[in-house]
């Protein structure tokens, strides 16, 4: 007899795998582009794609990747206080995308390629805008504050490629308690 899930058991499960990916593959990429491209300016970065892909999924809780990612990209770019707090509470400013994903709905946005991609860059934007206020707030010079806007262009290329995919998978760029409860997965919710 197969195991019912609860909703909050799958939602748990599903995060945390979300998390996973996300801190594997920041390493990944932090690690590499200090290896092979040291001498660069710009990065790229998965943390905005997997916190709109989570946000899409489960809304809020994507907090929780937006501070994550921007803890293991510090502690991997060998960041200090200063810089965690930038990266952790800068990104959290990408909660604000929500506000658009429920004036226009999530199946809107979702099932328009156009409007999924530009979730993504909004998403991305709020973080380096995040980022930006968190560092001038902690004294730093407005035109280091941009810098944030910058060296991070290429990741809006990254995150657009990214989500235009994500749409396009079955249930991964999708509210995730609407796609349980449609009657077309085998999962089965308490």
């Amino acid at each position: 007899m197969r195991k019912q899930l609860s909703l909050s058991e799958y939602r748990a499960i599903d995060l945390t795998l979300f998390a996973v990916i996300l801190c594997v593959a920041e390493l990944m990429i932090v690690r590499a582009a200090r290896f092979w491209y040291a001498d660069q300016l710009y990065t790229v970065s998965v943390v905005a794609p997997v916190v709109a892909i989570v946000m899409m999924r489960w809304g809020p809780w994507a907090g929780i990747h937006a501070v994550l990612g921007g803890a293991v990209f510090c502690l991997a770019s060998h960041g200090n206080a200063s810089h965690l707090l930038t990266f952790c509470g800068g990104n959290l400013l990408s909660l604000l995308a929500l506000l658009p994903m429920k004036a226009l709905g999530w199946k809107k946005i979702r099932d328009d390629s156009f409007l999924s991609v530009c979730f993504g860059l909004v998403v991305l934007l709020l973080m380096q805008l995040g980022r930006a206020l968190v560092a001038l707030i902690l004294g730093n010079p407005l035109s280091a504050c941009l810098v944030f806007f910058t060296t991070d262009a290429l990741s809006l290329l990254f995150t657009g490629v990214i989500l235009w995919i994500a749409r396009r998978l079955d249930g991964i760029f999708e509210n995730q308690k609407h796609y349980l409860l449609d009657g077309e997965t085998e999962m089965v919710i308490k």
